[in-house]
Formats: C-alpha cells, structure tokens, sequence
C-alpha cells in the first residue's frame, strides 16, 4: 500500500470525538472509523425518505453512492479490487496523488455524500452532515494541504461516478410516455385511496450494472386471469382475502415490518396527507449496516459490502420492474372489490404499480445472497431498522429468514398473490447468484474482452455461482 495514503485507522479518534448522526447512531458514541460511512448512509436514506423516492430511484441513489466510497477507499488495500470492467460502463477512477498524503477514509466518505446530494432533492440536508463528517477529521489531524487534497480526491471520484450515473438512460426515461391503462380483465388498474399513476413504468431502460439486461430473468407466465369459481386465479385470489381475514398480531407486525411504502396515503373526511416511510432497499441498505457493526467491518469492507448490496438492489429492482410492465398483473385489491367483496380491503396500502413479481420478494431475496456470502449462512442478527418507524425490532437467525419473512409479508398485507411472491424469490435468486458471480471485490479476479462500454468478461472464485446462472439468461 501506498505509505501516502491513509488507511482507515486513520478516522478513529475523529469519530470517537463527535457522535453519530441519525438512524440508529443517534446519542452514540462510534468506535471505529466505519462510523463514519455508517452516518453518512443513515442520512442518505433519511434525505430519500423525506424526498418521497420509489424504491427502484432510491436503489439506484445507493448504488451509485456506495461505489464512488468503495472505489476510493479501496485504493488503501491492494486485496480490494476496483470495480472498473466489472459493472457495465465504469471506466477506473481516477488514482490519488502519489507525492502528497492523502486520507481515503475522508476522500472515501466525502464521495459518498457528494454522489448522495448530486442524486438526491434536498441536497441541503445531505451538506449538514457532510460538513460535520468532514469536521471529524480535522479534529483528529488531517488539517491544511492534506485535508484539502483529501477533499479533492474525493470530489473527482464523486465526479467520475456522476458522470458514469449519467449515461443510464435515467435522464431519457424522464420524459418518456406515461403508462397507458386499459380496462382490459386481469390488467392492472390504479387503486385507492390515492388511485396513483403506474410508478417508473419505463425502468426497465435503464442500464444494468450487471444483469445482460433487464428482462436477462424472464419468469414464467403468471396465473391467467380466470373469474370463473374455482379457477386456478380464483382460488388464489380467494386466498388473499381468507389470510388478510384471519391474520393473527404475529403476521400484522410482520406486514408492517416489511411495509416499506414510501408514501401511504391516508384520507380523512376531505382531507389527504401521506405518511413516509423507508424503502424496501432503505431497510437492506439498514441490515448491511447492523450486520457490518455487529461484525466489527472496518471501513473498507463496510464500502465493499454496500457496493455490492447497491449493486443486488438496484438491478434487483430493474429485473422486478421490467417484468411488472411485461405481465402488467392486476392488483388482489381490484380483483377482490369487485369478485369477492366490495368492502374489503388490504392490511397495507397497495402500491402504484402492476402485482408480479413481487419485487420485494426480489430484492430481498438477492439482498440475502449477497449478505450471506459476506457475513454467512447463519449470521444473527437482531433488526431494528424500523424502530424510527414506531415499530420493534425483530431478531433473525439468518440473512435468509429475514428475507422469507419479507416475502411473504405481502400475502399477510394483502397485496400480493402467493405465485407473485414464489417466483419474485425466484428472481432474487437468480439476480444474487449473478452478482455473487460477477462482482469480485477482492481475490484473484481476471477481467477480459472489456469493450467500450465498461462491460467485460469476469473470471469466478464461485463455481457454485457460476453452475446456477449462466451468463446469457435462462
């Protein structure tokens, strides 16, 4: 490693000098350098929280953010590789100044929230706690020319990374046609009370970070709609309403757990106010975060494993989404309302956009892949990333009972049939496996045949990854 620049012990005394801001910091002391990035992703996600983004835009915030960090404070342990060949279209950042030291941990985590504000709203929310982070240092010793290297280094990988977030086609699909509703059986329709327009129906063109493209996992056909008694359709439909009129307290607090609705609406007489909450990706983005403290991760591996899981995420969510618009599935809601009972209603508010697969079967599923791989199968671990919300903590014995816990939340709330959930775990799995396949963090990893566009040909410590998903789909 390079004796001019600071690896992450650097940070331990600043952080051990001022407490954590937000989420489950606040009041604490930190010990370890890693405090540091942990802050700045609580307040990433309270910024995406208060700005009201859908999971799939906040899942892409984190995965850009969270590579800027790794991709600077990599640059410290030669065990870490960059992610350059390795994610479609990332070119290698630029490498530090070599005559002057430079501290990574400060570069690493100035880069975090600088990608945060530039792809966040309330950008002045993100400059309060960049600014006190970026205080910590000098009261531990990184002052004068070192510090202002240190800033900079980190700016022109925050820069370099926004300019690669820029060519996703994010931009492009702003402006493209609205979803067009039909009326036709089976179809997805707005629900209430808010009866939304169809969230982020041109996701799917965006560009992966590792998936070939977004439909690479097709799913089989979902159950065709059939209103006939007894159908295949009926039946699980008629499921949906016998759980959610039998639910015990158990599987409501599970529901609510796992809600994860970033805008409820609520109607009072003729008014309309909307609750926030996290994002599906907000609350894996969280238990990356308990389990990195609770294995003590420094700095560097804390970047490394939200990298990753950023990664899972975000492509979880572009594989979810394009098969939503493919199948266009109508939600149990509607089908209930009108077959069933007009009176009816779910635990949770569904939300504004077509039934299957359930992405957050999905996204939790690959979550679970990547957090296991990392920390293990049987990694406990008790989740209090709701607590903010007013809801309890909830212990775990593994990553993978967390997410089949989070699956089938959706049945308890009522907003997803059971074959939407089944196959969105299927998906998840096929996502993770992929990610596990062709990220390669640290290890011997060969990158070949890299074109224009960033994409290569990544060589596999995993043969058990590499046997499940081959690169071209199915």
């Amino acid at each position: 490693m390079n004796p001019l620049l600071k690896a992450p012990a650097v940070l331990a005394l600043a952080v051990a000098l001022v407490g954590c801001a937000g989420g489950a910091g606040r009041g604490a002391t930190p010990a370890s350098d890693a405090d540091a990035l942990h802050s700045a992703a609580e307040q990433l996600t309270s910024v995406i929280v208060y700005d009201i983004f859908s999971p799939p835009q906040a899942s892409r915030v984190y995965a850009y953010a969270s590579i800027a960090a790794y991709e600077v404070l990599r640059q410290g342990d030669t065990a870490y590789r960059s992610l350059a060949g390795q994610v479609r279209g990332l070119a290698p950042v630029p490498a530090p100044p070599s005559a002057e030291p430079v501290s990574l941990p400060l570069a690493g985590v100035h880069a975090f929230m600088t990608v945060g504000r530039a792809l966040t709203f309330s950008q002045s929310r993100m400059d309060t706690l960049r600014n006190e982070l970026d205080a910590r240092f000098r009261q531990a010793g990184v002052t004068g020319a070192e510090y202002d290297r240190s800033i900079e280094y980190g700016e022109r990988v925050a820069q370099h990374i926004l300019q690669w977030s820029n060519q996703d086609n994010y931009r492009a699909s702003r402006s493209m046609p609205k979803f067009s509703v039909t009326r036709e059986a089976g179809r997805w329709i707005p629900t209430p009370p808010a009866y939304m327009d169809a969230v982020e129906p041109n996701w799917g063109s965006l560009r992966p970070f590792v998936l070939d493209s977004a439909s690479q996992f097709q799913l089989p056909a979902p159950v065709p709609f059939d209103s006939t008694k007894g159908s295949a359709f009926y039946r699980q439909t008629q499921e949906v309403y016998d759980t959610g009129r039998g639910l015990t307290e158990e599987q409501r607090l599970i529901a609510a757990f796992w809600d994860c609705n970033p805008y409820v609406m609520h109607v009072q007489g003729h008014t309309m106010f909307a609750t926030k909450k996290i994002t599906p990706g907000g609350h894996w983005m969280g238990i990356a975060r308990i389990a990195a403290r609770k294995s003590g991760a420094d700095i560097t591996r804390a970047a490394e494993i939200y990298a990753r899981l950023g990664i899972a995420l975000s492509d979880g969510f572009l594989s979810a989404w394009a098969e939503k618009y493919r199948t266009n599935v109508v939600r149990p809601e509607t089908v209930v309302n009108r077959w069933l009972d007009p009176k009816w209603e779910p635990l949770l508010q569904t939300p504004p956009f077509p039934e299957y697969p359930s992405a957050h079967s999905v996204i939790s599923t690959a979550a679970s892949a990547v957090l296991s791989a990392e920390y293990g199968e049987q990694f406990a671990f008790v989740d209090s990333t709701e607590i903010e919300f007013g809801l309890p903590s909830r212990e775990f014995k593994s990553f993978a009972a967390a997410a089949k816990e989070a699956a089938i939340s959706r049945l308890y709330g009522g907003i997803h049939f059971r074959g939407a959930i089944e196959q969105g775990e299927v998906q998840g799995r096929q996502v993770g496996a992929l990610v596990l396949q062709r990220i390669h963090t640290r290890g011997r990893t060969t990158v070949a045949g890299a074109n224009r566009s960033g994409r290569g040909s990544v060589g596999s410590a995993n043969p058990a990854a590499e046997a499940s998903v081959s690169p071209g789909g199915f």
